[in-house]
Parts: structure tokens; C-alpha cells; sequence
């Protein structure tokens, strides 16, 4: 419940500190990496760190995401994270293509959730950074309001964090918004990513 609540703290802060940043002091929006492979994409990403949400604070630890290819345009989505009480948390949902030059800009949506219900939508995932090799990601929306820094594998190494801490920067997000994910075999602490 503490760390719920010192989570929940720095989500109110952080959220205060970017709507008090000058209209004309914000970055461009996010940009989108020039392609994606939708196919090598799906599988499960593990998030390693993101910048709290309020849908989130219910999650303690184990946070993934496991996309599965609908069609051309559409990928199912099953977020799903180990919750404070040691029980299981799930939602399914959409993502779909609103980019199908570089397929890096969709909308993703859940039904029953007000204000993402619907399938069409405006972009509100950005993929901005994809490895080469697709083993790890950075994305956010166009606005950097959500941050997600997913792995395929759950621990990485220091040098690993630095360069997701460069990349994350380099994109126009403030590190220290990013909190660590705590994953079984990574990483076991909640803490800044601009402190690693």
C-alpha cells in the first residue's frame, strides 16, 4: 500500500510538472520510427519501465503486453501485470494501424473503457525506438503523457539501461518520469530511471 501510494505521489507529481511547462516549451510530438515489421512485433514485451498511469497503480510487478495479429490493420492486445494482493490483472483490447506507411502509429483501444471503446481513434501509440533485432522498445503517445519501455527478455544489463535511459531522453521524455517495473528475473526495485 505504501509504495501504491508512493507510486500514485509521483504520478500527481509528474503530471503536474508537465501541464506546467509553457505550451510553446513542449517538444514536437512524438515521432514514429520509419517501419515496423507488424509480424516481428507481436509476441510478448515485457515492460521494464513507463511512466505511471493511472490505469497501472493497481500493478505491482510482471506488467506484459502480448500482441497477436488480427489482419492487416488490427492486433489483439493483452495487457496483464501481477497486482499488490498477488492476484492477476487482464484487459484485451485493439491496436490498429493508423499509419500503414511505417505501421509505427496506431490506436489502441479497450472495450468498456470510457474514452477507448471504440476500434477508430486517433494515434495514441507511437513506436519511436525499435531495436534492430525487435528485443527491445520505446513507446509512448503523441504526446509523451505514457512511456513504455518494453523488453523481450525481463533483466538487461547496466549498459542496456544506460542506452534505454539515452534513447528515452533523445525522444524528448525526462527520465526521471520513468519508473522501473519490477519483473521476476530482472530487476526487483520501483525507482527513476534517471537514477540508473
Amino acid at each position: 500500500m505504501i509504495v501504491r501510494n508512493a507510486v500514485g505521489a509521483l504520478l500527481a507529481a509528474g503530471s503536474a510538472l508537465l501541464l506546467a511547462v509553457p505550451a510553446q516549451a513542449q517538444p514536437a510530438p512524438l515521432a514514429p520510427v520509419a517501419a515496423v515489421d507488424i509480424g516481428r512485433y507481436t509476441g510478448t514485451w515485457l515492460q521494464l519501465a513507463a511512466v505511471p498511469q493511472p490505469f497501472s497503480l493497481d500493478c505491482a510487478r510482471d506488467t506484459r503486453a502480448t500482441y497477436s495479429l488480427v489482419d492487416a490493420r488490427n492486433v489483439r492486445v493483452q495487457n496483464s501485470c501481477e497486482t499488490w494482493s498477488g492476484s492477476r490483472n487482464e484487459i484485451v483490447g485493439n491496436a490498429r494501424v493508423n499509419d500503414p506507411v511505417t505501421n509505427a502509429q496506431l490506436h489502441v483501444s479497450f472495450p468498456g473503457v470510457r474514452s477507448q471503446d471504440s476500434p477508430d481513434g486517433p494515434t495514441n501509440y507511437v513506436v519511436t525506438y525499435l531495436a534492430e533485432d525487435y528485443s527491445w522498445a520505446l513507446v509512448g503517445d503523441p504526446a509523451r503523457f505514457s512511456g513504455f519501455v518494453l523488453s523481450r527478455v525481463p533483466a538487461v544489463t547496466a549498459e542496456q539501461w544506460r542506452q534505454i535511459r539515452a534513447v528515452v531522453e533523445s525522444r524528448g521524455y525526462n527520465s526521471c518520469l520513468l519508473l522501473t517495473t519490477p519483473t521476476s528475473g530482472g530487476r526487483d526495485d520501483i525507482r527513476p530511471l534517471c537514477t540508473l
